[in-house]
């Protein structure tokens, strides 16, 4: 499992958000963002191979893309954010890091889980 980890639920319909696209960037010193990596979550609503393997963490700000338009379109949703940005920083190289997304077609909201 990767360092980095997310878990999208639908609250709007009870259940895990599968095949949510999500990617992964890092800030670099330029300001620029920097692709580390994609993928979509699973029928569990969840992605932790976010980052290749052997990857080494470093301190900075991340950024985790949601694109939650394919998801509201795969189930006939109209919804409000058609993209989900979260922006955070990581300080602590020990500690594993996973940010879940609370998801409904016209709010959402998130937090750093365990």
């Amino acid at each position: 499992m990767s360092a980095i980890t997310t878990h999208v639920l639908d609250t709007a319909r009870g259940r895990p958000a599968s095949g949510v696209p999500v990617t992964l960037d890092v800030r670099s010193v330029d300001g620029e963002w920097k692709p580390l990596g994609r993928g979509s979550t699973d029928s569990d609503g969840r992605l932790g191979s976010l980052l290749p393997e052997g990857f080494t963490l470093v301190t900075g700000t991340y950024r985790l893309t949601f694109d939650t338009a394919s998801y509201f379109r795969a189930y006939n949703l109209e919804g409000f954010y058609p993209i989900v940005e979260v922006v955070f920083e990581i300080r602590d190289l020990s500690q594993h890091y996973h940010v879940p997304l609370l998801l409904a077609p016209h709010g959402y909201s998130t937090y750093r889980g365990a």
